[in-house]
């Protein structure tokens, strides 16, 4: 007998899906600022673009990692998800590049918590990136399941918090949306490539190329696959309504969002000192989510996860990761990703077409 679908777990696994993105570049506004903002009136056809692309490529994803776990029908995606929608040649490349990319990853926002909390608490930045890298490597130690259980409820807060600020702002300062082109300088001294369509394409491979073996792994743990589609489809509306909102309301003031490293911060300390405190603790822990994340998929390419030969392996990636996260935060966030995107490319075509092959001819290889 089918399983019941449960709304409880479609929302968890919802949070769960967004919790990847929100890391130190999202909640600082630093994704979507170069990304979609610096591109000034485009980025809202840029925000369009990629609700299209995530509701399209994301639950596919989720899709693959519940068949394999409960239905065991996609064969080789048993060992990798890359070879079975990109093939054994490109799929090999994947599975050795995403580990790299990973670790990239966590330099960044184990570099982006350190800044933070030395910004707003004064604490030492060796320090606050010890502290991050510490509690990733926890929750590596508590298990995939607690950490899905943790990080769903940390996206949600984030998104919450983003659309508050965003609203407030634009209520604010509405007006401030007329003059977004005074500032070409401003606004191109932020962009990752010259064409709006490429850095919109870019996020969204990056985002689900980055994050497939999370994915793949969060479709997995659903009881249903309408569970799995479901949470990715809830997830993906609410993240692109956030980054909405907070584009308007960075475009409100573009000329001092443009450069500042944490431009959400900045708009969160306008309407008052003390929320944006709150939103301190609150990018912590969208970094935290991030961060254990990718620890996770570093870590499970290499050991067999639950035994202490991949907690001593998981220890190695944090401590080379605090030594690295010691480098520029805003740099490395366009610089790192952009390649990223561009590597994750071919891998959302390879998504739709698999997909597509799928549907009109059955499970074809």
């Amino acid at each position: 007998m089918e399983k019941k679908s449960s709304k409880g777990t479609i929302i968890k696994i919802a949070g769960a899906y967004v919790a990847w993105v929100m890391g130190s570049g999202f909640a600082t506004g630093q994704e979507i600022l170069q990304f979609f903002t610096s591109y000034g009136y485009s980025s809202l056809i840029l925000i369009a673009m990629n609700l299209a692309g995530f509701l399209l490529i994301g639950p596919m994803i989720l899709q693959a990692g519940f068949e394999n776990t409960h239905s065991q029908t996609l064969g080789e995606a048993e060992q990798s998800h890359f070879r079975y929608f990109c093939g054994r040649t490109v799929g090999t490349f994947y599975d050795w590049f995403l580990p790299l990319s990973m670790f990239a990853g966590m330099v960044i926002l184990i570099s982006g918590s350190g800044a933070t909390l030395q910004e707003y608490y004064g604490l030492n930045h060796y320090v606050g990136a010890l502290i991050m890298a510490a509690a990733a490597l926890t929750a590596y130690i508590a298990g995939f399941q607690r950490f899905i259980r943790v990080v769903s409820f940390i996206g949600p807060a984030i998104i919450a918090f983003t659309v508050f600020v965003g609203v407030v702002t634009i209520v604010r300062d509405w007006e401030g949306l007329a003059f977004v082109n005074d500032y070409p300088s401003q606004m191109q001294a932020k962009q990752p490539v010259l064409f709006p369509w490429l850095s919109g394409l870019l996020y969204i491979s990056y985002n689900l190329c980055g994050g497939s073996k999370y994915y793949t792994a969060l479709g997995g743990s659903a009881d249903t696959v309408k569970e799995a589609v479901w949470g990715a489809v809830i997830g993906t509306i609410a993240l692109m309504a956030a980054i909405l909102l907070m584009n308007c309301a960075m475009l409100t003031d573009i000329g001092q969002t443009a450069v500042q490293d944490v431009p959400t911060l900045y708009l969160t300390k306008k309407i008052s000192y003390a929320l944006g405190a709150v939103f301190s603790i609150i990018l912590i822990m969208g970094i935290f989510s991030s961060c254990s994340a990718m620890l996770w998929t570093v870590s499970e390419k290499f050991v067999e996860q639950g035994t202490k030969k991949s907690w001593a392996f998981a220890a190695c990636i944090c401590i080379a990761a605090f030594l690295l996260g010691l480098l520029p935060f805003a740099r490395l966030v366009g610089t790192i990703y952009t390649i990223l995107g561009y590597v994750g490319l071919v891998f959302a075509g390879c998504v739709i077409y698999k997909r597509i092959r799928t549907i009109v001819g059955g499970n074809s290889k």
